[in-house]
């Protein structure tokens, strides 16, 4: 398997931020953790790697 290391500009990172936000704000208060496992199960699913997954979630874990 080839790594790719494919990397978004900073206002494709912009666009991403207002997409998750806007897509959060749909889901509502009740369904968001809903909503953040089943896009992070997609997104993990693309990813195609686990431990990827898994340090991108260490990753986001840090300093919360």
């Amino acid at each position: 398997m080839t790594a790719t290391n494919k990397v978004l500009t900073i206002p494709g990172l912009e666009t991403v931020y207002d997409t998750l936000a806007t897509a959060i704000d749909q889901a509502g208060t009740e369904k968001t953790n809903l909503f953040l496992v089943k896009l992070a199960l997609l997104n993990a699913n693309a990813l195609g790697n686990a431990d990827t997954f898994g340090n991108h979630v260490q990753a986001a874990l840090r300093d919360l």
